[in-house]
């Protein structure tokens, strides 16, 4: 087997492969094998013995922790820093002290600045949304700043006091109400971080043909974070993508000089060249928007606790975080960890009815990441025949008119049998 390697800034993969994977915790153990089981069926079918994936595990999380002691051994990180590409299931965050997610620590040890979520509906899926066909959006979470930092310190402690001192006494900060009462936590935003993250979110949605880019923020309130966020993710547009977007600055000033009616055919010639919208949107009209005018949509480009909010929105409107799927990227190495973004659901572990779905879906984007479009495809088309047919999980069949609940194992087999 062989590691896939970046060559020229583009990613060398070859016919046989050796994939990393951490199981996870609770449900890990059962959603793990019925996808590895269903990647296994599909790149056999797609490529007839051509290509092939070597399942290498590495541990974090409560296993790690049971057989070495430690919740994130530098062992598994050493695997993913060599192999490039891997894939986990859900990991429990540890109790106590010491590293407060572990998701977080493999995302910032590797700098994995992308956080992409793609959010679709699939036909048969109980959606509580009228029309959740027009969800089709890509978010682009940035993945190593704003206050997911965990840069902050308890109330009460000497670092809380002598943070306010600084403030105060430095900073001439005179709007912390309680202040022998209150946490304080920093939140850096900057602006290679934006650009960077909004740049892969260009480049994604020209690669795919997607109508445009909006950028979620709160920069009406946090002016310097967030609103330099919006101004660096307008510059990246307009300096780096020229001749291939539109933005709504250039809008707003064709508006300004030659009025409305100049701006809007600027707009419909740009859409008519093929061009990539540019804009933006406060993240709390946005929430409302998904709702009434999800088409509005197709990529979005956010900071790290939007895109937290954003994502599981999303995710409700199609049916739930069961069919959500996540990778977090680094574009520039290489590196990626495809992950189920949901919890290790300790109440349902070993029950065989826990949806392997979006963990299912998370290897759909690892194989269309190796480039592996034809084995990715086969899996999305034998998920949208099942829910067609009402074959899914308990949690999804119990929802479909002509629901039939079947067991997480036997999920996967019907896949591989419908492939």
């Amino acid at each position: 087997m062989s590691k896939v390697y970046m060559k020229d800034g583009k990613l060398v993969v070859p016919d046989n492969v050796t994939i990393p994977f951490i199981e996870g915790d609770g449900v890990g153990a059962e959603i793990t094998p019925v996808c590895q089981q269903v990647v296994k069926a599909a790149v056999e079918l797609a490529y007839l013995g051509k290509r092939s994936i070597e399942w290498k595990e590495v541990l974090a999380g409560g296993k790690a922790f049971e057989q070495t002691g430690e919740w994130l051994p530098e062992a598994t990180m050493d695997a993913f820093r060599e192999y490039l590409i891997g894939i986990k299931g859900p990991l429990t965050t540890p109790v106590g002290g010491g590293i407060r997610s572990l998701n977080v620590a493999l995302r910032q040890t590797l700098d994995l600045y992308v956080c992409l979520r793609p959010v679709r509906w699939f036909k048969g899926v109980v959606s509580p949304v009228k029309e959740p066909s027009k969800v089709n959006m890509h978010i682009f979470r940035e993945n190593t700043e704003d206050i997911y930092a965990g840069i902050e310190w308890e109330q009460g402690t000497p670092e809380a006091r002598k943070f306010f001192a600084f403030l105060r006494d430095e900073m001439g900060v005179m709007k912390v109400r309680f202040p022998e009462t209150s946490s304080f936590g920093v939140k850096p935003v900057s602006k290679e971080g934006t650009q960077r993250l909004v740049r892969a979110a260009i480049r994604y949605a020209l690669a795919q043909q997607l109508p445009s880019v909006t950028l979620v923020h709160k920069g009406n309130i946090m002016k310097f974070t967030e609103g330099g966020f919006k101004r660096w993710g307008y510059e990246v547009a307009e300096t780096e993508f020229a001749d291939q977007t539109f933005t709504m600055n250039q809008y707003d000033q064709i508006k300004k000089d030659l009025g409305e009616e100049s701006a809007k055919a600027a707009v419909a010639k740009a859409i008519n060249d093929g061009k990539v919208i540019i804009k933006d949107c406060i993240a709390d009209a946005f929430l409302q928007n998904t709702l009434l005018i999800p088409e509005e949509y197709s990529v979005i480009a956010t900071l790290n606790l939007n895109g937290d909010y954003i994502s599981d929105q999303l995710a409700a409107m199609v049916g739930g975080i069961g069919i959500a799927p996540g990778a977090n990227i680094n574009y520039l190495t290489g590196h990626a960890i495809f992950e189920a973004t949901h919890g290790t659901a300790p109440n349902i572990a070993g029950k065989n009815v826990v949806n392997p779905c979006s963990l299912l879906l998370s290897s759909v984007m690892m194989l269309e990441y190796l480039g592996w479009n034809e084995a990715a495809q086969l899996i999305v088309n034998a998920l949208e025949r099942a829910f067609s047919l009402g074959e899914a999980t308990p949690d999804l069949a119990r929802f479909m008119d002509n629901g039939k609940p079947i067991g997480t194992a036997e999920f996967g087999k019907r896949i591989v049998e419908l492939m």
